[in-house]
């Protein structure tokens, strides 16, 4: 029994390292892109730099590890509350005793943003090839294709809901990761809240400017 319960805590605080790892990947992905709104030039030059670093692959690796990692433990644990609760409640909670929406629906979430990121690596990394020549140099045009995904109407609504969701988990995500790592404190609740909303809606906000911004102008 003392192995089960350590075990329980160590994948609730191997799920909220990996969540924090994503949740910084997240946001360094969606600096990277609004690189665009420099411009052709700049965008192209960062990405073929990126696909340069003798690193990328190690760091694809390794983040395809906390990618899976992180699905394999919202499973386990899901299932583990399942069992730990087989009786529904006779009367579900209402008012603020109630479970949000988007907590009851975490794993629904995380399926939507798996198809998401298995499509956005369809259209952009492995997608159309093209190339530019700045000085000397031929590079990817994924500026092009980008923009000629985001010529779609329903590429971008796909994207804007897919994006919203996202919003919706990195706030619950982020709440969870401290409490689990242990840093969720009633003192520090109040902080710790507006700070998980603040960080999902500024990621969220950075995101959808992209397709928004290319489908419009």
């Amino acid at each position: 029994m003392k192995n089960f319960f350590l075990l329980s805590i160590a994948q609730k605080y191997l799920m909220g390292l990996t969540g924090l790892g994503l949740a910084g990947f997240v946001l360094v992905h969606m600096l990277g892109n609004l690189l665009i709104f420099a411009g052709e030039k700049s965008y192209n030059l960062y990405a073929h730099k990126l696909v340069q670093n003798p690193f990328i692959v190690a760091f694809e690796i390794g983040l395809l590890t906390l990618f899976f990692t992180h699905i394999v433990l919202a499973l386990v644990l899901s299932l583990k509350n399942v069992k730990a609760r087989p009786k529904k409640y006779a009367k579900p909670a209402k008012g603020l005793k109630a479970t949000p929406l988007y907590q009851k629906s975490l794993l629904a979430q995380g399926a939507v943003i798996l198809v998401f990121v298995i499509l956005h690596l369809i259209t952009f990394k492995f997608g159309t090839y093209y190339e530019v020549v700045y000085g000397d140099e031929k590079v990817r045009d994924i500026f092009r294709v980008v923009v000629e995904a985001f010529q779609n109407p329903v590429t971008v609504l796909w994207y804007v809901i897919a994006l919203l969701i996202l919003a919706f988990h990195l706030f619950h995500g982020l709440n969870s990761s401290f409490q689990s790592l242990g840093f969720y404190h009633p003192r520090f609740t109040p902080w710790i809240n507006k700070m998980s909303f603040t960080y999902a809606l500024l990621v969220t906000i950075g995101y959808v400017a992209l397709p928004i911004y290319i489908f419009v102008f």
